[in-house]
């Protein structure tokens, strides 16, 4: 009798897991292909006028899984106050990344070289503008205002 009740209750188990899971093929996954670019969650970050550094700024790729590569185009934008080889060497040439099949991540590298003869009164920022990619995929975070499409650096006298 016991084992027939420890039957009756396996089956009843079964019949409503099966009832209930039907239907859970029919939802659309979060599949959003989007391009970004951060630090520690924001667009942003600072330098010292005295770094003598290599800094890595991340280009994320937000997608399932894909076989064909990804080529994104970006450009970089110099403040008037900041001078390639005094301040900054660009370490990443050119002005596309190649994300292959399993990369979801590619850095931009900028060695920060040491000038404390900044003028506070100029644009002292570099910036890295994301432009676009030879797959469709949205520029910067979902949403209207697609933030993370660029990144500042702002290189500061401390």
């Amino acid at each position: 009798m016991k084992m027939n009740l420890f039957k009756k209750i396996i089956l009843f188990t079964a019949l409503i897991l099966s009832v209930t899971s039907c239907g859970l093929d029919d939802t659309e996954p979060y599949n959003l292909k989007y391009i970004h670019i951060m630090m520690d969650e924001v667009s942003s970050t600072n330098v010292s006028a005295k770094a003598k550094v290599v800094g890595v700024y991340n280009v994320y790729l937000s997608s399932e899984a894909f076989t064909e590569s990804v080529e994104v185009s970006y450009k970089i934008e110099v403040g008037d106050g900041l001078k390639e080889g005094v301040d900054f060497n660009m370490i990443t040439t050119g002005d596309k990344l190649v994300f292959l099949p399993g990369v979801f991540e590619m850095p931009i590298r900028i060695q920060w070289l040491p000038n404390i003869n900044l003028d506070p009164e100029k644009n002292n920022t570099l910036k890295i503008v994301l432009l676009s990619n030879n797959r469709g995929y949205s520029i910067g975070l979902p949403g209207p205002d697609h933030n993370q499409s660029s990144f500042t650096i702002i290189k500061k006298i401390q």
